[in-house]
């Protein structure tokens, strides 16, 4: 895929930036990490080039200095909140944070459970932390956040909020997902810290949106979609404005809770270090943007993906006719439409074609790649390994795997296994074709081009099964479906 951003420029003048705001500050630094800190697959999409894992090499920089606080609110576990690149539940993605951290040498000193009211599944994961070793605080709603700044900034207020204990001069306090109150858990802690007299400061480490691109561009406005059931809006920070009489782009929730940060900060200091919201901000990433158009075009792709995930989200009663509005007015904002994306028309063409199901890839070279359904294959199996065909420059008529060697698949499918659908299923495929690559260099050949199909986009004309949508996101190929169920089957989707 063409490159549009230099990560290795990023990680230099990231890591450089972030430690010229450490050396502001006294006793200890609050650094809030917003998004993703590792896994951070929305900002690889939309700005190709940007390595998932980014933000954690830079931290490793540090790790001698910095231990992590891990913030989830009471209400997405109550909730059973998903995160949708992973398919675990927040208080499990917790789980996999400490983890995964502690793998890396970092040391993770507790998680935080915000907005707390006495949920029943929250106590039940404070008291699981406990079993497993890991202290934990509660952090509790206050009336009139964020804009009661008196009330908040008093015993009512933070003040009844569990004092987390920390130890090491850089707190980094990350979160599953969005909306989850690292914010208020930062200025929670400082104004603890100023009551045991500790020179406590703050910076937000947010990515998106990316302050020094235009409000409009589709990166940012790829942020709005990916945040859409949060009603995060992007804007100019009129505070940086009115200071600096410069336009900068920060998101509602940023700009609501400024002057609470102003105040705490007077309060603490005499006057604040920061002017606007985005003078609170260490972030590089517009800086190292080397196609603009490439990103563009991602973040277009990702801004209908977005889109197609709503609608389908919305027919299985997992999502809201709103989310789909306030998409489709981004999408209107940015002057961006279905017919931008080439997938689409290709399977739904291909569909009324076969008069069945049918799946379009588009490869990294432009080339499109179709997959309709069969007696022996499902189209999406179809699809991938047509894809895979092209790739190593075999004809399409060659079978790859036999259809004799199919057959009996097909009947432990259905004969033994109990299965309704005799066609194999990507992974099905897949497993037959590794077989088969044991004694046909062809196969062989075909099975070696899997990873040229990462970052390929995908569109299917119908719901696709659990398990396809699971080798796609496995394959990194960027699937969307049409909100449609095969044979209206919505049992199965």
């Amino acid at each position: 895929m063409k490159l549009g951003f230099d990560n290795d420029q990023y990680l230099s003048m990231q890591s450089e930036h972030i430690r010229e705001r450490i050396s502001q500050f006294g006793d200890k630094l609050y650094l809030e990490f917003g998004g993703k800190l590792f896994d951070d697959y929305h900002a690889s999409r939309v700005l190709p080039g940007f390595q998932p894992d980014s933000k954690l090499r830079m931290l490793l920089q540090l790790k001698d200095q910095a231990e992590i606080v891990i913030v989830i609110g009471a209400d997405s576990i109550e909730q059973n909140k998903i995160r949708g690149d992973l398919g675990i539940t927040y208080d499990l993605d917790v789980l996999r944070l400490v983890e995964t951290f502690e793998g890396y040498g970092l040391m993770v000193g507790s998680v935080v459970i915000t907005k707390y009211a006495g949920q029943p599944s929250a106590d039940k994961f404070r008291e699981r932390l406990t079993y497993l070793g890991i202290k934990s605080y509660v952090h509790y709603t206050i009336e009139g956040y964020p804009s009661n700044v008196a009330n908040i900034l008093s015993e009512n207020g933070f003040g009844k909020n569990e004092y987390v204990e920390t130890s090491r001069p850089l707190v980094v306090v990350t979160a599953p997902g969005p909306g989850s109150g690292k914010m208020a858990t930062c200025l929670s802690q400082l104004y603890h810290e100023h009551k045991r007299g500790v020179d406590a400061g703050y910076a937000k480490f947010e990515t998106f949106p990316i302050w020094n691109l235009p409000l409009r561009h589709p990166v940012n406005l790829a942020y709005e979609a990916a945040t859409a059931d949060l009603n995060d809006v992007n804007m100019i920070d009129p505070f940086h404005l009115e200071a600096y009489d410069i336009p900068t782009v920060n998101y509602n929730r940023d700009v609501e809770i400024f002057p609470v940060l102003n105040a705490m900060f007077e309060q603490i200091m005499g006057e604040s270090p920061y002017k606007s919201p985005t003078d609170m901000g260490v972030n590089m990433a517009g800086y190292c943007i080397v196609d603009d158009e490439a990103c563009r075009e991602a973040s277009t792709q990702e801004i209908i993906r977005r889109y197609y995930q709503a609608l389908c989200d919305e027919k299985k009663g997992l999502g809201s006719k709103e989310i789909i509005y306030k998409l489709e007015l981004l999408m209107k904002q940015g002057k961006i439409s279905i017919e931008d994306r080439d997938v689409i028309a290709a399977s739904l063409q291909k569909a009324e074609e076969t008069n069945g199901p049918a799946v379009a890839i588009r490869l990294a070279d432009g080339r499109g790649i179709t997959g309709k359904t069969s007696e022996l294959l499902g189209a999406s199996a179809a699809a991938l390994l047509n894809a895979l065909k092209a790739l190593a420059g075999i004809e399409h008529d060659i079978h790859l795997v036999s259809p004799n060697a199919i057959a009996p698949i097909q009947d432990l499918k259905t004969s033994y296994l109990g299965g309704h659908n005799p066609r194999l299923h990507t992974d099905e495929i897949l497993i037959a074709l590794s077989t088969s690559a044991a004694t046909d260099e062809k196969a062989k050949l075909a099975l070696d081009q899997l990873p040229k199909l990462r970052g390929c986009e995908a569109h299917s004309s119908v719901f696709l099964s659990p398990v396809d949508l699971n080798i796609f996101k496995k394959l990194d190929i960027r699937l969307t479906c049409e909100p449609v169920a095969e044979d209206k089957k919505y049992l199965h989707v």
